[in-house]
C-alpha cells in the first residue's frame, strides 16, 4: 500500500455558509433587530412585574386563621344504634361499606363517636376517635373501644 491509496474514513466536513442559506450567517442566531439583537441585551422577567403589583402582605389572607387540620367525621351513639346490628365492628372501613362515610380523594376520612343518646347493642369500636361520653356508654352495655 502506498500514501497515495489511501482514503479517509470521513470525508471532509463542508464548509458553512455565511449569508442566505447558511447556518449561522445574516443574524448569526439572534433573531430580528431591535434590543434582543443587541450585545449584552437584558430583557426585564415579566413575572417580577406581576409580583411587583401583588400586595405587600402576602399569606392567606382572609382565611389566615383558618386550620389546615381536617375535622373527623362525627356520628352519635344514636346513631350507631339504629345502622348496626348486635356485636357488629364498627370502623371507617364498614361506615364506607354502608353508604353512611364518603372517602375523601381516595383515603379514609376520620371518624370521631359522640356520645349523644342511649346505646343497648354491644358494639366494638375500631380505629375511632370517641368522647368519653361516648366511651363510658359503649363500654356500659358490654361493648368494647380499639385504637388501631
Amino acid at each position: 500500500m502506498q500514501f497515495h491509496n489511501l482514503k479517509r474514513i470521513h470525508s471532509n466536513k463542508r464548509s458553512v455558509s455565511v449569508g442566505r442559506g447558511g447556518r449561522r450567517g445574516k443574524t448569526s442566531g439572534r433573531g430580528g433587530k431591535g434590543q434582543t439583537a443587541r450585545a449584552g441585551h437584558k430583557v426585564r422577567p415579566e413575572i417580577r412585574d406581576m409580583i411587583k403589583k401583588l400586595p405587600k402582605l402576602r399569606g392567606r389572607g382572609k382565611n389566615i386563621n383558618r386550620s389546615f387540620e381536617k375535622k373527623p367525621v362525627v356520628f352519635d351513639i344514636n346513631f350507631l344504634e339504629k345502622k348496626f346490628a348486635e356485636g357488629e365492628i364498627i370502623n371507617p372501613t364498614t361506615l364506607v361499606a354502608k353508604n353512611l362515610l364518603k372517602t375523601v380523594n381516595g383515603r379514609l376520612p376520620g371518624v370521631k363517636i359522640l356520645g349523644n343518646g342511649q346505646l343497648s347493642k354491644k358494639l366494638v369500636i375500631e380505629n375511632c376517635l370517641f368522647s368519653q361520653n361516648a366511651k363510658i356508654a359503649i363500654e356500659k352495655v358490654g361493648g368494647s373501644v380499639k385504637l388501631n
